[in-house]
């Protein structure tokens, strides 16, 4: 039986584009925003952030090491906010709302604390909710210190949370993560990027009852 489903956040809960990110670090002033960018897993110090190694006044000096303007933090968090298209769809909110009637439901995402600024707060919804109001838990890469696809951020989330994998669906965009997960044996559903996980999820919910 079906006790928990895990979601990721960019491109499952929240849509995104990559290509709108990139331009929005080129207009601070970023220099070849491909060489750190990646529409899964970052690179260099932008990594370093997501996994928790360096924090976000660390990562704006560096950003503005390779900036060829001065950038502060709040030049940072909209560059960071370029991945999101807005609104979160109202619709999607509203199965979360459903689902935790019947089941635990937690984030496990590679993040950085610019985007949660956002999403943890009332800006979130046109609401005022939060990420939070939706979900039992979230784990976080930057808070956790490690990321996914390690094995060691899906263990840290199962201890904590009391996850049983066999009991558990996990719900990511990202082959490579979805991978991850069904080889330490969740139930895995591997949605295409900003679209509608729901009619598959029903499908695995009414297969596991």
């Amino acid at each position: 039986m079906i006790r928990n489903l895990v979601f990721d956040f960019g491109g499952v809960i929240a849509d995104f584009d990559f290509q709108q990110a990139l331009a929005a670090f080129a207009r601070i002033g970023l220099k070849n925003p491909t060489d750190y960018l990646d529409s899964y897993h970052q690179r260099d110090f932008f990594k370093a952030l997501e996994s928790g190694e360096i924090d976000a006044e660390e990562f704006v000096r560096r950003l503005n090491a390779c900036s060829d303007r001065p950038i502060s933090q709040a030049d940072a968090r909209e560059a960071w906010m370029g991945f999101f298209l807005l609104p979160v769809p109202a619709k999607r909110l509203a199965r979360l709302e459903e689902l935790r009637h019947d089941y635990r439901l937690y984030v496990l995402s590679n993040t950085n604390p610019f985007v949660m600024s956002w999403a943890r707060s009332t800006e979130f919804t046109s609401a005022g909710k939060p990420l939070d109001a939706y979900f039992d838990k979230l784990y976080l890469s930057y808070e956790m210190k490690c990321m996914k696809p390690d094995r060691v951020i899906f263990d840290r989330m199962a201890a904590d949370a009391g996850l049983i994998p066999s009991e558990t669906i996990y719900v990511d965009d990202s082959r490579t993560n979805a991978d991850a997960g069904a080889a330490l044996g969740y139930h895995v559903l591997c949605p295409k990027s900003n679209s509608d996980w729901w009619p598959g999820l029903k499908a695995m919910l009414a297969a596991e009852r």
